[in-house]
């Protein structure tokens, strides 16, 4: 395997930034009140409920898009050391046992049907086991990871589209030209051209298959997964994430793994840092109906991640790039705008 350089002096900041927000999160994960149907009687004094403040419009948004932001990199220091399959089934057993662990500490609600268990087991199956992991081979294959997060910035765009079609909505004028948009920028993007490397086949293939099992997790978790305690919703997408995945380790992979210092902790940023804190903004934001305010901003991930992919890995971003990631930008926010003023 081929050992990545450790980050240049300008990555102590970013390091540091990241850290002081997944402290953040996490912090606001043990406070936070998890079971959407606890009744306000029941509710624990020291709860932190979701309003419609400025934390939730920009503050939370914005520190759920800068740390999947990191992720991506995160994921290329620690595939330095590990096949991308043995890394994710370490990541998501590693988290679960954790949020299994901490639920019964607290003692979480579980669910109390079989269905219940089988669409949280659905939703961490598309989100953890195929889009995470399709991220993961992508990033391994020669993928730059801020190519790799270019399939977050323009999942909204999708999103909004899938859920227009399937629910019988009219989609409007505006958000087939956001759409039109974001794919001409994708394209840009993964086109090959004379300025920069070309993008490997494989990772585009695992990453467009990540990006359609991140967009019905996200439609699956809206329309099953809101009555579930978060904690232990969570324990169990990560296990049955790490029950699929798996096989795979056997059948494709040698699953040798250098334990050295640099794979321990990007291992330990993904598993608590990412896994439990990221994913778990997400989805409270989600059960709130924030959704639409989480979309405007995740077209920031791509520039972000290549900003940070610059200062960490020496990734270079050619012209023709930038104004790829402008114009799905400019797609996400017609899409994304657009839906959320339509009656």
């Amino acid at each position: 395997m081929s050992h990545l350089p450790y980050p240049r002096k300008q990555g102590n900041f970013v390091f540091t930034t990241n850290c002081y927000l997944i402290h953040s999160s996490l912090k606001f994960f043990m406070t936070y009140d998890h079971n959407p149907s606890t009744t306000d009687s029941r509710k624990s004094n020291n709860a932190t409920p979701l309003t419609n403040s400025y934390l939730t419009k920009v503050g939370i948004p914005a520190i759920l898009v800068w740390l999947w932001s990191t992720g991506f990199l995160g994921a290329k220091y620690g595939l330095s050391y590990s096949d991308p399959v043995t890394l994710s089934a370490i990541r998501f057993g590693a988290a679960a046992t954790i949020l299994t662990v901490f639920a019964l500490i607290v003692r979480a609600p579980w669910p109390q049907t079989y269905s219940e268990y089988v669409s949280t087991a659905i939703t961490g199956i598309l989100l953890h086991g195929v889009y995470m992991v399709g991220v993961f081979v992508a990033i391994f294959n020669g993928t730059p990871a801020w190519v790799a997060s270019l399939l977050t910035g323009i999942h909204p765009m999708l999103t909004a589209i899938v859920v227009g079609s399937t629910l019988n909505e009219q989609i409007t004028t505006q958000q087939w030209f956001g759409f039109a948009f974001g794919l001409f920028g994708v394209i840009l993007i993964i086109w090959p051209n004379p300025d920069g490397d070309p993008i490997p086949k494989v990772g585009i293939l695992s990453l467009g298959i990540g990006l359609v099992a991140l967009t019905g997790s996200t439609v699956f978790q809206k329309r099953f997964g809101s009555t579930t305690d978060l904690r232990t919703s969570q324990a169990i997408q990560l296990f049955a994430a790490c029950l699929f995945v798996l096989p795979g380790t056997y059948l494709f992979e040698t699953r040798e793994i250098e334990w050295t210092p640099v794979f321990i902790a990007a291992l330990g940023w993904l598993t608590i840092g990412l896994s439990i804190g990221m994913i778990s903004l997400l989805f409270m934001l989600i059960r709130q109906g924030e959704a639409s305010k989480i979309a405007s901003l995740f077209y920031l991930i791509p520039p972000l991640t290549a900003i940070q992919g610059y200062l960490l890995f020496d990734e270079i971003v050619t012209i023709i790039h930038i104004a790829g990631m402008v114009l799905a930008g400019i797609g996400v926010l017609l899409v994304t705008k657009s839906k959320k003023s339509s009656p």
